[in-house]
């Protein structure tokens, strides 16, 4: 079995010996950019789309990164290496930019040369049941940041709006939140997208969400098997039409939604294991998988 392993400053060594420094900024104010990818069969799965938004991340926060893209490539192989995937086992990967190390000050130095720390590790384990049956979700008092506060589009290391909004939707009994913001439209999970089935339609919300690479990638899936995805603003008060639900991100692939709590305590149910478009979407993606990786045998990194 795989060795957790992580990188910091040239070492690579097991996940428990990594630290970082306490003066770094990432570790003091959350200033830090991050992007998470998966391997399939050794194969790194969108990691250039990855890194893409990695960048453009870095300019939203104004970050300059001193690493190049392919420093942080050969680190990242090396780190896999050093974690010792078995045959046939794919990896987590983390790698993640802080702005560097530098005065306690909120205002960063120009000067600083950013970190790179890369996480290695076993891909999640995710409830079996979340695919059989579906994930249960509900919508937490807590608003979603501004998007003219914290723009969504920065993948960065300040998470605590979403850690609150998942820690009360988990006090409500459910396994994940989906947050509205201030003016009450749905915006995403608390690190995926979400997806509606209205009057027959595939909705996804407009508003305050990052734009999700999987999520990407399956609207151009559906739009090939003739399903047009449609982005638009999506009020909570629309959600009471839904007929379907389900999420979307890097890790979990396409998850069923199979309940979903609304603010006035109301729970609305969703087929077992996903109705006709969940199952579809389900299908479709885990087909381009298998596709993928019957392409790209020869750029597997391990």
């Amino acid at each position: 079995m795989l060795t957790p392993s992580g990188y910091i400053d040239g070492k690579i060594a097991p996940l428990s010996d990594i630290q970082v420094p306490v003066l770094d900024r990432g570790f003091l104010y959350g200033d830090s950019i991050y992007e998470v990818f998966r391997t399939y069969s050794g194969i790194p799965f969108m990691f250039d789309e990855h890194h893409e938004r990695l960048m453009n991340s870095a300019r939203l926060s104004m970050m300059n990164v001193s690493q190049g893209k392919a420093a942080i490539v050969e680190a990242i192989i090396a780190t896999i290496a050093a974690a010792a995937p078995a045959p046939g086992e794919d990896v987590y990967v983390r790698y993640q930019i802080t702005r560097g190390e530098g005065e306690v000050d909120l205002y960063p130095d120009p000067k600083l040369q950013s970190r790179l720390v890369i996480i290695v590790k076993q891909t999640p384990q995710w409830n079996a049941n979340f695919y059989a049956r579906g994930m249960s979700l509900a919508i937490p008092t807590l608003r979603r940041n501004a998007v003219n506060t914290l723009n969504p589009n920065i993948k960065g290391g300040n998470y605590l709006n979403n850690i609150l909004g998942l820690a009360e939707a988990r006090a409500m009994g459910a396994d994940e939140c989906v947050m509205l913001d201030a003016d009450g439209l749905v915006t995403e999970c608390s690190n995926s997208n979400v997806w509606f089935v209205l009057a027959g339609d595939l909705v996804t919300p407009a508003s305050g969400n990052l734009h999700g690479l999987t999520r990407k990638s399956l609207v151009g899936l559906l739009n090939q098997a003739g399903h047009q995805q449609i982005e638009r603003m999506l009020h909570s008060e629309q959600l009471l039409a839904a007929t379907e639900c389900f999420v979307t991100s890097a890790t979990r692939a396409v998850m069923p939604v199979a309940s979903l709590r609304l603010q006035n305590g109301a729970v609305l149910q969703f087929p077992r294991g996903g109705g006709e478009l969940t199952r579809l979407a389900m299908k479709l993606y885990a087909d381009m998988l298998a596709a993928f990786v019957r392409k790209n045998r020869a750029k597997a990194w391990f």
